[in-house]
């Protein structure tokens, strides 16, 4: 597809969590995803610092087992929907395959988040965690 810039990011933590196979994990955090666990990598502790229980975040993730070269899919793998561009989609497949999570922290143990709402296989990159912006007044 062309020349494409080479970028690169940093890895700054691992998804811990009971999911292991992506046929069997739910399509949303909000569909039924169990309790998980960010691992940061310890040289960033002073980053998430501040970062307290019942906050929600943005976490995004390297949904490294995705399929890069896939351009339009089927929602949810649905057959008898029609085939759409990924980018209007929240397929995994797609080009880049950054993951996009809202989460609920529910206990900070030094770099260990544990969190609720998250879809993300077991062993998969965390490249950045985003507060999840409130009302306006409320920033």
């Amino acid at each position: 597809m062309g020349d494409a810039e080479t970028m690169r990011l940093r890895r700054i933590g691992r998804v811990e969590s009971p999911l292991t196979d992506t046929a069997a994990a739910p399509k949303q955090g909000d569909e039924g995803a169990p309790e998980a666990t960010i691992a940061l990598d310890p040289a960033y502790a002073e980053a998430a610092a501040d970062l307290r229980a019942e906050e929600e975040l943005i976490v995004l993730t390297w949904l490294d087992r995705a399929d890069r070269d896939v351009l339009a899919v089927h929602p949810r793998g649905d057959a008898s929907r029609p085939r759409q561009g990924v980018f209007s989609t929240r397929s995994p497949a797609r080009p880049n395959p950054i993951g996009l999570h809202r989460v609920r922290i529910l206990a900070v143990e030094g770099t260990r988040l544990r969190v609720a709402g998250l879809e993300a296989l077991d062993g998969t990159p965390v490249l950045d965690l985003k507060p999840a912006l409130g009302k306006i007044g409320e920033r």
